[in-house]
């Protein structure tokens, strides 16, 4: 949890073992076969929600879950273009979903979005990922302690290039300003519609460092492009040789989570249907080795308790950007 009874904001952590308990009492609904399903993903190929959809769309047709599973991208302001379209257009539509996360929570706030997800239908909570920070293979920075060393100096000097304002990026970014002493309205943040373009920032050179989750960039890391820096999981990962957050004297960790909305206005059976492909989905054996593979927590969490944690997720993010000063 973010504790902001005292100066600095130290942990933001997601109830998964309370999700587990209550999967346990829960009864999923009985998976019902779709001819088609439409995935949106509301932001441009190669980031985090381009990757969910994907990934799905592949467990889904793998498993025969679905028959024909679809991706759309439609990028811009932290998934609030998408959303808006999402509502807008496909309202009633039993055949749709879209990739929604922690960054689109911010981005409605900050871009105060007239479209919210309490227009939507919660689906299912699916993944947690832990955020990396990275620079070019060539930084000056070869440290953590570079990077922020800098960073405190002169706020302004270091550009950080992620995802959109006010999303898990930007709001690391925020808390790691507060942690270290530096001034959070001073950033130089640089927000980007997916992941890609983020990335080829970052190895042109346009931005000092990057902010995103492990998955979108592992390759590039592994191939010696960008330098990881840190991570924001509590302690280290598996097979992961990044440093935290913590080993590099910033008090703080972190997790970014992604799951999957249906439109407004379904009937029950819709709706019944859709829970059931994504719970079947989600215990599938092509889906855990997608998690194992790119490094995503398991975060499953369906239906009403879905809706719930976005309803505290909600409350507990404009707190945060209330605190960095991107929402008043």
């Amino acid at each position: 949890m973010l504790d902001f009874a005292g100066r600095r904001a130290r942990r933001w952590r997601i109830p998964f073992a309370a999700a587990a308990m209550m999967m346990t009492v829960a009864t999923a609904p009985a998976a019902q076969t779709l001819d088609r399903l439409e995935l949106i993903a509301p932001a441009s190929p190669g980031g985090g929600w381009d990757q969910t959809a994907r990934s799905m769309q592949e467990a889904m047709q793998s498993e025969g879950i679905i028959g024909r599973v679809e991706v759309e991208n439609i990028p811009g302001a932290g998934g609030t273009i998408g959303l808006a379209q999402f509502v807008d257009s496909r309202a009633g539509q039993g055949d749709a979903m879209m990739i929604s996360g922690l960054v689109m929570v911010g981005a409605i706030l900050t871009n105060q979005a007239p479209v919210t997800l309490e227009q939507v239908t919660p689906i299912a909570r699916l993944t947690g990922e832990y955020e990396v920070i990275v620079v070019p293979a060539d930084s000056p920075h070869q440290s953590l302690q570079d990077l922020i060393d800098a960073f405190r100096e002169d706020p302004g000097s270091v550009s950080w290039g992620g995802g959109s304002a006010g999303g898990t990026d930007h709001i690391l970014v925020g808390l790691i300003a507060q942690e270290v002493g530096a001034d959070p309205s001073k950033i130089n943040y640089i927000p980007f519609s997916g992941g890609g373009e983020a990335l080829a920032a970052i190895l042109g050179g346009h931005v000092t460092a990057g902010v995103s989750g492990l998955g979108e960039w592992v390759g590039q890391i592994q191939a010696g492009e960008l330098r990881a820096l840190a991570i924001s999981s509590p302690e280290r990962l598996p097979g992961v040789d990044i440093p935290t957050l913590m080993e590099g004297g910033v008090d703080l960790d972190l997790v970014n989570w992604r799951g999957v909305v249906a439109p407004p206005e379904l009937d029950e059976a819709e709706r019944e249907a859709l829970l059931g492909a994504a719970d079947t989905m989600a215990k599938s054996e092509t889906w855990q080795g997608i998690l194992e593979n790119r490094n995503w927590m398991d975060a499953y969490l369906p239906g009403d308790e879905f809706a719930a944690f976005l309803e505290e997720e909600r409350q507990r993010v404009e707190g945060v950007l209330r605190d960095i000063g991107l929402v008043q």
